[in-house]
């Protein structure tokens, strides 16, 4: 939760984390096995379990299909964690609250 609700609660986790340390270290799985069962390229998965790459709805399916855990979690786990790391940026975004007509509002390139 964020401060624009009343209360704050520990930042979520990227799924990432979860899936490496719930589900391939307890299985004793290398990150090569781990993606060999998942049909998904070694640095692709290991990008994933080092949080350096976003959980994609495809690779949650996998993550279900090999292994169990539910892709809506993974991907509700993947929301919070993108919800969480776009409010640290807030501050970058700029945009002024909407007043009056659309054509009066100036246009900004994204």
């Amino acid at each position: 939760m964020s401060k624009h609700q009343g209360f704050r609660m520990k930042a979520p986790s990227h799924p990432g984390g979860f899936v490496k340390l719930e589900i391939i270290e307890p299985l004793g799985l290398s990150v090569t096995d781990a993606a060999r069962a998942l049909g998904v390229t070694r640095p692709a998965l290991s990008a994933l379990l080092n949080e350096r790459a976003a959980l994609s709805p495809e690779m949650a399916l996998r993550v279900e299909k090999a292994f169990g855990v539910s892709m809506d979690t993974l991907m509700r786990m993947q929301n919070s964690y993108d919800i969480t790391q776009t409010r640290k940026r807030e501050g970058e975004i700029k945009v002024a609250r909407f007043k009056g007509k659309v054509s009066e509002q100036k246009a900004v390139g994204i």
